[in-house]
């Protein structure tokens, strides 16, 4: 069972991004305030989850959040400061939407960028640990895989639809075979050589 909490009695956001790891896209941060009597059963890590969950969960996180929001971070921005700060970068976007100001942030990982004036925790594997993280992987997950699937109405030879963008075997042949569109971060190792690629097929 998840925590639902660090601090007691402390208005706490929890903070997590998706994408850090793809190829194209931009890179999605949440933050959710979550009230300190909420419990969820299935709520977990994004990662372990069904995409049938992950929205069921987008659905009943939204509905009893006290806050939450999504930040975002282009594929542009990605390259100028690359992807570790573009991931602080929409998390601080994500807080800086919240209608509630949080007393404390709860990031997943094990680095931040402190926000200024609200004191941070990070917790690596958070979002299996801590209710508001798993919630907040939660969002940033849906939100960017929306966010690709209608990219790749526009750009269907990457199969974006399936791998949102992550380096699998197929999207790195379509990015030798077609070259890269406006979404693919340049400053990453795109072909692969010498990498491993991931493969969801």
């Amino acid at each position: 069972m998840l925590l639902p909490f660090l601090h007691k009695d402390t208005i706490e956001a929890g903070c997590d991004e998706a994408g850090r790891g793809c190829l194209a896209g931009a890179v999605f941060a949440a933050a959710v305030i979550l009230p300190a009597d909420f419990r969820n059963e299935m709520l977990n890590d994004s990662k372990k989850l069904t995409e049938k969950q992950r929205y069921e969960l987008r659905n009943i996180v939204e509905s009893n959040a006290l806050a939450w929001a999504v930040g975002i971070v282009t594929p542009e921005e990605i390259d100028k400061i690359n992807i570790l700060n573009a991931s602080f970068l929409a998390m601080h976007r994500a807080v800086d939407q919240l209608e509630l100001r949080p007393q404390h942030l709860l990031v997943d990982g094990n680095r931040f960028n402190p926000y200024p004036g609200v004191p941070h925790t990070t917790i690596v594997k958070g979002d299996g640990k801590y209710l508001s993280i798993a919630a907040a992987s939660i969002l940033a997950k849906t939100y960017r895989d929306d966010y690709m699937n209608r990219l790749a109405e526009e750009f269907p030879m990457y199969d974006w639809k399936k791998n949102k963008g992550y380096p699998t075997k197929k999207h790195r042949e379509a990015i030798k075979k077609y070259g890269t569109t406006p979404y693919h971060r340049v400053s990453f190792n795109l072909l692969g050589d010498g990498q491993l690629s991931f493969d969801f097929d």
